[in-house]
């Protein structure tokens, strides 16, 4: 066997099918771009017809093949029409990552029911019911792989976690629960934990360069992070290689949590 063909054999997403949620800007797109490239059919998920349309052609000009479901994830009805229309493309996914995200954090004090309300639907409900309606499929089928990206804020209170904080924190207690349920029948559930990435999710924080500079100087690196960092450790658990890997956090942070 040669290399590549042993790379392949651990690494290559042929065949397989893959819904991401906000997989047409930051984190989400890098994530996209990379499944997408490793052979998998990916169906973005997002709101923004023009950014999903554009994230489709750039992926088509690579020679994947990809679709987009312009979706409002926050509301029930929204989330489950997502998932109707997302299997209309290429079937049922093998691959679930919920990447899609909202960033409301006034102070903790300030924080009323629609902000929390809004939060938890998006960041929270909406992985949690997409992950109801893929992951029996998956187990029945014998693979599957869920995952969810969080945040710092999942493990440590800073810059006004608030509710944001919260809902990513029961994101990664929903991982171990679908790790749980799914991982016998062959489903690995797992989050990837960013540490400040230069996206639009952090448009407010990034527009202070004093306090871009010194989340830099936490990290080990010694730079915050790029979406594209992602692409290798979500690749690596989507695929074959990481079947014995679930119910984890892995921090894709530049050694941010470390220090």
């Amino acid at each position: 066997m040669s290399a590549q063909e042993y790379l392949s054999e651990l690494f290559s997403l042929e065949g397989r099918v893959a819904v991401v949620t906000g997989g047409s800007s930051g984190i989400g797109k890098a994530i996209a771009t990379a499944l997408a490239r490793a052979g998998a059919r990916v169906v973005v998920v997002a709101r923004g017809r023009e950014a999903l349309a554009a994230t489709v052609d750039e992926l088509a000009a690579h020679g994947c093949e990809a679709a987009w479901v312009s979706a409002d994830l926050s509301s029930r009805v929204g989330i489950r029409t997502a998932a109707a229309a997302a299997v209309e493309p290429f079937g049922e996914p093998d691959i679930l990552v919920n990447s899609a995200g909202i960033n409301l954090r006034p102070p903790m004090g300030e924080i009323d029911e629609d902000v929390w309300d809004q939060t938890m639907t998006v960041n929270l409900e909406a992985p949690f019911l997409l992950g109801q309606r893929f992951g029996p499929g998956m187990a029945a089928r014998g693979f599957g792989r869920i995952i969810h990206v969080t945040s710092q804020q999942a493990h440590r209170a800073f810059v006004q976690s608030g509710a944001y904080g919260v809902s990513k924190g029961a994101l990664e207690s929903l991982a171990r629960s679908q790790a749980e349920a799914w991982s016998p029948q062959g489903v690995t559930a797992n989050t990837l934990v960013p540490g400040f990435v230069m996206t639009p999710l952090n448009e407010r924080l990034a527009s202070d360069p004093e306090k871009v500079a010194a989340l830099a100087e936490r990290t080990l690196i010694g730079r915050n992070g790029l979406a594209e960092d992602f692409a290798g450790a979500a690749v690596f658990l989507a695929s074959r290689a990481s079947a014995y890997v679930t119910g984890q956090a892995v921090f894709v942070d530049g050694g941010l949590s470390v220090r």
